[in-house]
């Protein structure tokens, strides 16, 4: 809700129908997946609680990560219209996730337009996001790939008030950071050691510490436009000014 928020003014009855929308809960272990690729499409999931992620897998066993799902995020709002998944989706972590059935969502986008804005905006948010890997993967070297994005989770964090003194969670394994980067796990482990040592990091017990946003931002060369945080840029939880700026 608070990440639709962002999005669009969404009313308490579109709060209330959202709600609704999202009752139909299931509580799935770590590492399971949610869709596979080669399946018929289902029910639309909602990221509740616990992170994910969409990933390809190539012949030879290796794994691409395209996306981190957060909390608040949709898995393939329209994916009803193809007739065979071409990724696969699995919880990184233990969640809790919400089914929405596609004539449920159907539904309710076109009975309440500032819902359907909401959707079609975060629809968009995904895609740029998906636009900002491809050029992390095919221009940036493997130290601005982590840091971009370590920044990047760290401002999504913050959009849906998952900040809390500088610190977010962060259960990302190396493997992960590699596969989402395109880099080996001695490389990322390398990596991370680094934007430790510089004192722009600091990861432990499986929570991200970052106390100066605007110098990691810099370090990485992390631009936020295509986060196209519309209502929530610029806002702190202390009230003290631009997130990265």
């Amino acid at each position: 809700m608070q990440k639709l928020s962002g999005y669009a003014p969404l009313d308490d009855v579109d709060a209330s129908h959202l709600a609704a929308a999202c009752s139909s809960t299931i509580d799935v272990r770590a590492d399971v997946d949610l869709i596979r690729e080669g399946d018929e499409p289902g029910p639309v999931f909602v990221m509740l609680e616990g992170w994910a992620c969409r990933y390809k897998m190539l012949p030879e066993g290796g794994r691409q990560i395209t996306a981190i799902l957060m909390p608040g995020d949709f898995c393939d709002m329209h994916v009803a219209i193809l007739d065979r998944m071409d990724h696969s989706i699995a919880t990184l972590t233990p969640a809790k996730v919400a089914r929405i059935g596609p004539r449920r969502l159907e539904a309710l986008m076109e009975d309440h337009p500032t819902i359907a804005r909401a959707f079609w905006w975060t629809q968009l948010v995904d895609e740029a996001v998906l636009r900002a890997w491809i050029v992390s993967i095919g221009r940036r070297d493997a130290y601005h790939r982590v840091a971009h994005l370590l920044t990047e989770l760290w401002a999504r964090a913050f959009s849906i008030g998952r900040i809390n003194a500088d610190t977010t969670e962060m259960p990302l394994t190396q493997t992960e950071i590699a596969d989402a980067c395109g880099i080996t796990a001695v490389h990322a482990n390398r990596i991370l050691k680094q934007l430790h040592e510089e004192g722009l990091i600091a990861i432990k017990k499986r929570l991200l510490t970052v106390a100066n946003p605007a110098a990691l931002a810099a370090a990485a060369g992390f631009d936020d436009n295509y986060l196209h945080r519309t209502l929530t840029r610029g806002r702190r939880p202390d009230g003290r000014g631009a997130v990265l700026r």
